[in-house]
């Protein structure tokens, strides 16, 4: 299995719950497909730069997850046509031992 990091952007009009049921269906994908959930963080809501589909804010959630690399072309498909999704990233997770795994916010040190 190989580590990956994914980054969700969800329509803030379509999450009623401010994306608690989708991050308990992503963990439950995640399972099922064999692999295992790291971490969850939920960044909260963000404005866009640029507007987004007319939207010009999202919920932003960042996925540390464990997957075999067979099975990542399942989740992207799976949450492609999902209208709860803006934008999506999954890349390869290799982040260096000495920066922290948490985002840290302007203006904090």
């Amino acid at each position: 299995m190989k580590k990956y990091e994914a980054v969700y952007i969800l329509d803030i009009r379509r999450a009623d719950d401010e994306g608690a049921a989708f991050c308990r269906e992503f963990e439950e994908l995640i399972g099922s497909l064999g692999g295992k959930m790291e971490s969850v963080v939920p960044m909260g809501r963000r404005q866009f730069t640029y507007e987004i589909d007319k939207r010009r804010a999202g919920l932003y959630f960042n996925f540390i997850f464990e997957v075999a690399p067979s099975k990542l072309a399942d989740i992207k498909e799976k949450y492609k046509l999902d209208a709860r999704v803006l934008r999506s990233l999954t890349v390869v997770y290799d982040r260096p031992a000495n920066v922290p795994a948490e985002p840290v916010k302007l203006g904090e040190e």
